[in-house]
This record gives C-alpha cells, structure tokens and sequence, in this order.
C-alpha cells in the first residue's frame, strides 16, 4: 500500500474516531517512517542551506520538531518544511508588518484558541501550532485547498502560494535526496 493511501486511511480514521473535531495524532507506520528516510537531519541541512545564518542549535531544534510534530498531526514533514521555507525562509525571529509570527508565520489570534505551551516565538511551541493548523485545514479542505487556505483562509484567492509551496516541496524532496 503507497504511504500517500495509508496517510488517508489514517487520516480518515482519525476524523471517524474523533468525530470530526480537531486533528487527532496519526500513528505513524514504522515501516513507512523507515521507507521515507527524511529525518531531522535532513531538515536541519535544508533549513541551513537557505538560512546559514541559523545557530547549529536552532537547526537542530527546527529538524527535530518539524519532524516531531509532522508525525503527530500526520503532515509529511516535506511539506512542513516547504511551508517553513515559503512563510519565513527558516528564520525563527521572523515577523510579519500584519503581525505574523516565527517559523510558520502564525498569527496570534488564529492560534490562541489552541493555547499552545510557551509563547508563539519558540521553535517548538510554533512549528507544532503551524502543523496543527495545516494538518485541520488538509483535513477540512483536501491537500491542495488545505495549504492554500494556511495563507489565505477562508477565502482563498488564487493558486499563487499553493505554487510557492510545491516549488519548495519540490525543492526540498530534490535536496533530500542529493
């Protein structure tokens, strides 16, 4: 069975045992983590590749939570890092002018209601909020409305970010793999 199908089964079996409220964690299939090979490591030399001038501590702690927290909320971790890549170009102080925080780029009113441990500025508190909120939206929406709406909302307007984040997951599964 594809690792795409058993992540649907797996997804569809958390909405069923949930009845359809937030995300529920997805055990992961050891012998699909196995099949992946796309480890913290790996996400640690992406993250500083674009970003060099990431400490070899704040790499570290980027790679374990995008993969940490992309295993629990059932998101591949590729995909997180193309999100991280495209909302902050894997800069943990980053901040937008309309008040976006950190590596995913969150807002604080949208993730407040999750009452996130810590405070949205350290790596873990919010690269796990960002994969919370992206591992709802794909299962609300599908892949493609799911990752359009992490920008846009409710309303999304256009395909432009959708692409900007398969370039860079496309970006990220090359350099994975070199």
């Amino acid at each position: 069975m594809s690792r795409r199908r058993l992540a649907v089964l797996g997804l569809i079996a958390a909405v069923l045992v949930s009845g359809g409220g937030a995300p529920v964690p997805v055990p992961v299939n050891p012998l699909d983590a196995l099949a992946s090979r796309f480890d913290a490591d790996d996400v640690t030399d992406i993250l500083r590749r674009v970003n060099p001038a990431l400490s070899s501590d704040e790499g570290r702690r980027i790679g374990a939570a995008v993969v940490r927290y992309s295993e629990k909320y059932g998101v591949d971790p590729q995909l997180v890092t193309a999100v991280l890549l495209v909302e902050s170009s894997a800069r943990p102080w980053a901040r937008s002018r309309k008040g976006a925080i950190g590596l995913m780029q969150l807002m604080p009113h949208v993730v407040l209601p999750l009452d996130p441990a810590g405070n949205l500025t350290t790596i873990e508190s919010n690269v796990e909020a960002g994969c919370f909120i992206l591992a709802d939206n794909i299962r609300r929406l599908g892949e493609e409305d799911g990752i359009s709406a992490y920008f846009w909302g409710s309303e999304i307007r256009d395909a432009s970010y959708l692409d900007r984040v398969r370039e860079a997951r496309a970006a990220v599964r090359r350099l994975s793999e070199s």
